[in-house]
């Protein structure tokens, strides 16, 4: 009998080491077609920056080494983007999901595929503020900040710029609402006039009416709470055709340089945000997408890193790749204390956490998860000059 216990033990030594030198799937779901396909390049190229990063460390679980798994979720159609999750999860089998991206389909993957089987979710983009609330048993993370914050922003720059009435426009989903919710309470917290808030589709051809609406409404800047490869480009190209407004303000879902290639000139002088930080962070992942041939300045490139990140390290703090085993290692890894972690310094975190020592994930975008695990949140601030994105101060 004691020889049959050895002996077992002796096996089940053998199959933990296998498991660890197993390959660990990462599932990449962006919006690959869609409102912001135009993003999603950049942003998946940054995960897998990371992945690539691990993998070839050979630091993961003594040698595993890492895949990334992409799927689309559309950004707007829940089926489809259920359906991709399922696969990840039943097919592909993976051990962690980045995404999704739009804050609707993140809602969906969630509460019909990530809670029920019980996985890990960390969106680098989804914003809306209702993701704050939402029952996630433990499984949901985001390294982007709340829409509350980025109000507080938009509010904020508006204000600087001595704007003081505006109209918003958004795209009629949960992340358009929940963001022109916030703009609007947080304008008129500092004393700014609301003109109008209203909603438009996407994939229309014609934001003729929408616009005349708007205009009859007035305001100085129009904000535009939309996509810029869909119904976002819409009204602005309305609205500049017909003169009804020439300044306006681009969220985070507007700005890439797909807005400049539409607009060019015609929006100088418009401002706008996304989330973003020049932290040393920034600036190594910078030197990283040059080497791998991706823009890492691009919106929400640094945050799909630093999800991807998160998700490895949390493995390791936990020595599973088991949802159930390493969600609650997420915060940990993230925050202080412990030693900073910047990006190419992957396989020294790993290292760490083997050793059993703390590490603080500051990443790509300085990472301090709050709360419901989610970004604190800074920002960076743009204008359009002579038809280009510039950076004028980060928040």
């Amino acid at each position: 009998m004691k020889k049959f216990l050895l002996a077992t033990a002796a096996m089940a030594i053998v199959s933990a080491s296998a498991a660890y030198a197993s390959e660990v799937k990462i599932g990449i779901e962006l919006g690959f077609t869609g409102p912001i396909e135009s993003l999603t390049p950049a942003m998946a190229a940054g995960a897998e920056a990371a992945i690539k990063e691990v993998s070839a460390s050979g630091a993961l679980l003594d040698g595993a080494k890492v895949t990334a798994v992409r799927a689309d979720s559309t950004c707007i159609d829940s089926g489809a983007a259920k359906a991709a999750a399922e696969r990840l999860i039943t097919s592909d089998k993976v051990n962690g999901i980045v995404g999704a991206d739009c804050s609707g389909v993140t809602g969906a993957i969630l509460q019909s595929v990530a809670r029920p089987n019980g996985m890990v979710m960390i969106s680098p983009s989804a914003t809306s503020p209702a993701l704050s609330t939402a029952e996630d048993d433990g499984l949901f993370f985001r390294t982007a900040p709340s829409d509350a914050r980025q109000g507080q922003i938009v509010a904020d720059i508006l204000k600087d710029k001595g704007v003081k009435s505006i109209a918003i426009t958004y795209t009629n989903n949960d992340y358009g609402k929940g963001l022109a919710d916030a703009i609007k309470s947080s304008f008129e917290a500092v004393g700014g006039k609301v003109t109008i808030v209203a909603a438009h589709e996407d994939g229309k051809a014609d934001y003729s009416a929408e616009v005349g609406a708007l205009a009859s409404a007035g305001g100085e800047v129009l904000v535009v709470a939309g996509y810029v490869d869909q119904g976002g480009s819409g009204i602005v190209r309305a609205a500049l055709d017909t003169g009804a407004f020439d300044t306006f303000h681009f969220p985070d879902g507007m700005v890439s340089d797909k807005l400049t290639e539409n607009f060019g000139k015609d929006i100088d002088g418009s401002t706008g945000d996304n989330p973003g930080t020049d932290s040393p962070g920034a600036a190594i992942l910078k030197k990283i997408g040059e080497k791998e041939g991706f823009d890492s300045t691009s919106p929400f490139a640094p945050e799909s890193y630093d999800a991807a990140a998160l998700l490895m390290l949390a493995m390791q703090a936990a020595n599973s790749t088991n949802p159930a085993d390493y969600k609650g290692k997420i915060m940990e890894v993230a925050n202080a204390p412990g030693i900073k972690i910047f990006p190419g310094e992957l396989a020294k975190a790993l290292k760490l956490l083997k050793e059993g020592k703390d590490i603080d994930y500051v990443g790509a975008s300085a990472v301090e998860l709050i709360g419901p695990g989610e970004s604190k949140g800074n920002y960076r601030e743009i204008v359009i000059k002579d038809g280009k994105i510039t950076t004028v101060r980060y928040r």
